[in-house]
């Protein structure tokens, strides 16, 4: 399928998991994809996955929580490729788990700013560019924790991820006129580093989740990125500020 034959897309956090996963399927719907993060090793990895595949990809190292490398991004990619049709903001962390009494306040303030500030920042100049050209699509990885269900210890991270859907409503709502669609997904447990506790195998990990999870699974990057290209496809014109929740039934 080429529903994206001559779109050029951008994904930050695309070296590993999620990001990478969606960067593959952008470029499996014909996209040319650019990758984005701090380290170029693994960003490079994902490239020759897409070339690979036959798909054309190319590397931006950049640091979503500074302005200005961000701006730099952007203005590389649209020189490189011509323009910015769709942006996935996916870069993100977790950590400063446990009850707020005892989240050190380093760890609340770098959350902040890579999960919330790095979107914001990334919409910002992804917005300028696209509000320029007249169109674009931006999607922005939230999280079924805290935006939909709350769990015990996870308090910060889950009001990043609230954060998150909150931005992409109001940004949605901003630039719908400009003709930018901006949605979000918020994907549960999945089959990524990150969703493995201190010290739990997969194994450990799926025997929990089977008991967790009404659908009794992890999640898979695959299914997560689908859900990605359907809402930067065409056939996703009519969503405006949406949040898809990917999560096996946990937050119903």
């Amino acid at each position: 399928m080429t529903e994206l034959a001559g779109a050029t897309a951008l994904v930050t956090g695309g070296g590993t998991g999620i990001g990478r996963g969606i960067a593959l399927a952008l470029s499996d719907a014909g996209a040319t994809v650019a990758v984005l993060g701090r380290s170029r090793e693994p960003l490079e990895q994902t490239a020759k996955l897409i070339s690979d595949a036959g798909g054309s990809a190319s590397v931006v190292t950049a640091d979503v929580t500074d302005s200005a490398s961000v701006s730099t991004a952007v203005r590389t990619v649209v020189d490189r490729h011509g323009s910015l049709d769709v942006a996935v903001n996916n870069a993100g962390i977790l950590t400063a788990t446990g009850p707020l009494t005892d989240i050190d306040e380093e760890h609340w303030d770098r959350l902040l700013t890579v999960n919330v500030t790095g979107v914001m920042l990334s919409m910002k100049h992804e917005l300028r560019q696209m509000t320029a050209q007249g169109s674009g699509v931006i999607i922005n990885v939230a999280s079924s924790i805290g935006a939909h269900k709350t769990l015990p210890n996870m308090a910060a991270y889950g009001a990043t991820k609230a954060a998150v859907v909150a931005l992409t409503k109001a940004a949605a709502l901003d630039h719908v006129a400009q003709g930018v669609r901006i949605n979000a997904v918020s994907p549960g447990s999945t089959d990524t580093p990150m969703s493995l506790r201190p010290g739990e195998t997969e194994d450990d990990r799926a025997r929990r989740l089977r008991a967790a999870l009404p659908l009794g699974r992890v999640g898979r990057v695959e299914e997560i990125a689908a859900a990605v290209r359907y809402l930067a496809s065409p056939d996703a014109a009519f969503m405006i500020g949406q949040t898809l929740v990917l999560d096996g039934g946990s937050a119903a």
